[in-house]
């Protein structure tokens, strides 16, 4: 065995060290590291090697090979000087690091290698079933602890062995030449058992390698077949549940002969059994073709079969299976559900799925679609806003999608397992919208129901309620609402009782409230409480660059909706979208969508730029310029009309020279990025006024 010297006792001699030690691969004699309390140094000592500061005074003539596991230049240059000089083989670190990372490797491979033959074995003798192997000479390779019990010779007799010599009425040899599987095969093994055996060859890259035979002790499945029932209470069971079940059943043969039928199939066809059973499976059909016939000439199972039956020609939905028994085809079984009662069920479900959306919010932030900074904003500050209590306002132009971010508020915040409560102050007259809102007392006005009606924030309690297009509000219903805002209570028209609540009140406006402030058409204090959380939702012209992206999301709407399979937009398509203004937001956008749609051929599988009706650009910018004249001041305006002029065209000024980053020109003002978008909405500035 060679004799090695190592050179270096950090942490890769002492890997090193270690490996050698239980390796035997060479002997270790010296040690050699200028720390002698490294740890490479103290594991030799306990080992009885030798050991030194000075790695010259252990390279003596009885060393074979040295490895210098130090990584030092230097030093591997002088130990090759000497090495050649005595004529010793000299393994540098890095050699050593890659024979170090192989025999760490070799040992990881072989304790996975040992865990998973540990586990094999497991398996193996943990199933009932008897196992025994041969390889392509017949020897012997396997067999578990269930065969040994039933041959009656242990694993270290068997293996090793010809099978001939352990079974002789083994007929492995027989499948390890033809190669065939033989199924449920019954034989004597000698010691008076007899077993139910599998036999099947084992395959390699397609040779065959080997032999495998699974059995089982006769006498276990006979006790197994002793414990069931005998097959008449069987068929008695079987007839009792089939007779008790609500389905309407039928059964043929496989020549499609009526074998049986349920009390609830004559219940539902009008039919009994001498019209039924006996005859072709097309007896009871009025409508349609017999789905038995069907599934007999098939072999496969058909479902949601529609037709008529009986002689009240019901009509029916039908399933129907074949019934196969050990491969072979024996007939087969339908069950028939009655289609009205079906459609009772769905319009019923349909109309509670109705009552569902008009209490739940349908929406979440993953179906806002918007990538510009804008938007990225208001959704940062709505999702901020989901995890406050605090009363929200959103602001925005029609079309904008308001609602949908009240929706995704609500889905966001603690309230989101309550009720969503929507209410349009806009759509609904100002006498109705009290009782709706506050709901009534008995005998409060004339056709007052008996007993009173909750109102809509009573039937929003612990969730939440949204106020759209507040701004209509009368001001009298306003004061109520500022109640309920401050003290969480409201009295029913006709009522003086006060009704705690615990509301959430998300409001939306079109409008602008501080000019209401000023004509008196809105309440100032009010205007307060519902603007602790402005959001302000930008124009679809303020935000182009989200046009491509939400007119895909909307046309795989208008997809549904239309029955169609439009994938998407030309590039002329996207730049005649890109090129116009919106002034109805998105709400437009899928109307032009939707009409292009329409008029497309069912081919056709992309909006190009002539199926979009046309768009004049200059409609779009009409809104915004007529805005825009109409807070230019004159000789005759008040000081804070002129202050207001002042502050827009300064904002403008610095958004034009920071090229539209709200960002940079929010800290030139000193302002907070939240009050430039409030100014911004507030003077109607626009993505054409920054250019």
């Amino acid at each position: 065995m060679k004799k090695c010297l190592i050179v270096g006792a950090g942490k890769g001699g002492t890997a090193l060290l270690n490996i050698l030690v239980e390796a035997d691969m060479m002997e270790v004699i010296a040690v050699a590291d200028k720390n002698i309390s490294s740890p490479g140094i103290i594991l030799a000592k306990n080992l009885g090697i030798r050991t030194n500061e000075d790695w010259r005074k252990l390279l003596t003539s009885e060393v074979d090979v040295v490895v210098e596991a130090t990584g030092n230049e230097e030093l591997f240059t002088e130990l090759k000087l000497e090495c050649e000089k005595k004529g010793i083989l000299l393994i540098p670190s890095s050699v050593a690091t890659l024979i170090f990372n192989l025999i760490e490797e070799k040992e990881t491979l072989i304790d996975q290698l040992k865990n998973y033959y540990s586990k094999q074995d497991i398996i193996i003798n943990s199933t009932h079933d008897g196992m025994i192997a041969i390889d392509d000479k017949s020897i012997v390779t396997l067999i578990n602890r269930s065969a040994e019990l039933m041959i009656g010779q242990s694993k270290e007799e068997v293996v090793g062995k010809k099978i001939q010599e352990v079974l002789p009425s083994s007929e492995l040899t027989r499948v390890l030449q033809s190669g065939i599987v033989e199924m449920n095969k019954m034989q004597e093994i000698g010691n008076g058992v007899t077993i139910v055996t599998t036999r099947v060859p084992m395959l390699h890259n397609g040779k065959i390698v080997g032999a495998l035979a699974v059995f089982k002790d006769i006498t276990e499945i006979l006790q197994m077949a002793e414990e069931v029932t005998n097959l008449k209470s069987i068929q008695t069971m079987l007839e009792a549940i089939f007779s008790s079940s609500d389905e309407a059943i039928s059964v043929v043969d496989e020549n499609g002969i009526g074998l049986m039928i349920n009390p609830a199939y004559s219940r539902l066809t009008g039919l009994d059994a001498k019209q039924v059973i006996g005859m072709p499976a097309t007896a009871d059909i009025s409508e349609g073709e017999s789905m038995h016939m069907h599934v007999l000439k098939n072999r496969k199972a058909v479902r949601g079969a529609r037709m008529k039956v009986g002689p009240n020609k019901k009509d029916v939905v039908v399933n129907v299976a074949p019934v196969i028994v050990d491969g072979k085809l024996k007939g087969s079984v339908g069950v028939i559900h009655d289609m009205s009662e079906i459609k009772s069920l769905t319009d019923e479900l349909e109309r509670a799925r109705r009552i569902i959306r008009t209490l739940e919010a349908k929406y979440s932030f993953n179906d806002i679609i918007g990538n510009s900074e804008e938007m990225k904003f208001a959704i940062q500050q709505a999702k901020l806003a989901a995890s406050t209590p605090a009363t929200i306002l959103l602001r925005g132009e029609s079309g904008t999608g308001k609602e949908l971010f009240a929706h995704a508020i609500h889905n966001e915040s603690d309230r989101k397992y309550n009720k969503f409560v929507r209410v349009n102050c806009a759509a609904i007259s100002e006498t109705l919208l009290e009782s709706e809102l506050f709901g009534y007392e008995e005998g409060a006005f004339s056709g007052a129901k008996r007993g009173g009606k909750r109102g809509l924030f009573e039937e929003a309690d612990s969730g939440s309620i949204f106020l759209d297009e507040i701004g209509e509000l009368s001001v009298n219903i306003q004061a109520k609402l500022l109640r309920v805002l401050q003290e969480g209570e409201i009295i029913r028209v006709g009522g003086t009782k006060p009704v705690s609540i615990n509301v959430r009140v998300i409001a939306a406006t079109n409008v602008n409230l501080e000019k209401g402030i000023n004509k008196n058409t809105f309440r100032e204090d009010l205007y307060y409480r519902i603007n602790r959380l402005p959001i302000f939702i930008p124009a679809l012209r303020k935000r182009k660059q989200d046009i491509p992206a939400l007119s895909n999301h909307l046309i795989s709407k208008i997809n549904q909706d239309y029955g169609r399979k439009v994938t998407g937009l030309t590039k002329q398509a996207e730049k005649v979208l890109m090129n116009y203004d919106w002034p109805g937001n998105v709400r437009e956008l899928e109307n032009v969508l939707g009409r292009a749609m329409i008029f497309m051929g069912f081919n056709e599988t992309e909006i190009d730029d002539f199926h979009i009706p046309e768009l004049t650009v200059d409609q779009g910018k009409e809104k915004s310029m007529k805005e825009e004249q109409s807070i230019k001041h004159d000789q005759t305006q008040s000081l804070t009309k002129q202050v207001q002029q002042f502050e827009r065209e300064q904002i403008i000024a610095a958004l034009q020279k920071y090229k539209g980053n709200k960002t940079a020109t929010a800290k030139s003002l000193e302002l907070s990025i939240r009050n430039l978008y409030y100014k911004m909405e507030k003077y109607k500035i626009e993505e054409s006024d920054m250019q």
